[in-house]
């Protein structure tokens, strides 16, 4: 990865044409365990019946994950191939970016962003979080799960198998809580996860207070 100097705006195409191309494939790839048990330890935070909002929802694997387990689920991804995926499976899903996310205030009691945000450069990570935070009720939750660690670094990696090479932030453990309190959110729970593939992966359960 290389520092580079890049906005949201910037990377929507591209990630969309990547995960579009990739859609059929990724809807095929099994969840790893590690990522089953972050999943389950969110919902077990939730009540029964909880109106979730996933955002980069992927092929809406969590979401049916969720709707299955009695929560009320709405799903949004910027790839119309990806959300065809989640409607497939009886998902509500939307067409949507994180900085258009058109619903109103105050919708949801829980949003669930696993391996999104590290896709947001850190010039329009706040207002990307300001965003998610307006469509949660007061009181409610959010997951950020992301790869990140000892160095933060914005850019393309090396190796990506997706076309066209997709963006990427890395940030520290430190600059990632740093931007979560900055947009107004509690920290409830924030720990590392060793992921076996030589990533680290950051699990971030935030409450939007008020």
């Amino acid at each position: 990865m290389i520092d580079m100097d890049v906005r949201y705006d910037e990377v929507l195409q591209p990630l969309r044409e990547a995960y579009d191309n990739g859609a059929a494939w990724r809807d095929g790839v099994s969840k790893e365990p590690w990522k089953l048990v972050e999943r389950q330890a969110f919902r077990d935070r939730l009540a029964s019946g909880a109106r979730l909002l996933e955002v980069g929802a992927g092929t809406g694997q969590d979401s049916l994950f969720f709707q299955q387990q009695g929560l009320s689920v709405v799903a949004v991804d910027l790839s119309p191939v990806m959300v065809g995926h989640c409607r497939d499976k009886g998902v509500e899903a939307h067409v949507m970016d994180f900085l258009h996310l058109d619903f109103p205030a105050g919708s949801f009691d829980a949003v669930f962003a696993m391996n999104c945000l590290l896709h947001v450069p850190n010039r329009d990570l706040p207002a990307v979080l300001a965003a998610i935070r307006a469509v949660l009720r007061p009181g409610g939750l959010l997951f950020v799960g992301v790869y990140g660690g000892a160095e933060s670094a914005e850019g393309p990696i090396e190796g990506d198998q997706h076309v066209p090479p997709r963006f990427f932030s890395r940030r520290t453990d430190e600059q990632l809580a740093g931007f979560a309190t900055d947009a107004g959110f509690d920290v409830v729970d924030f720990h590392p996860v060793d992921t076996g593939r030589g990533f680290r992966f950051q699990s971030l359960t935030l409450g939007a207070g008020g």
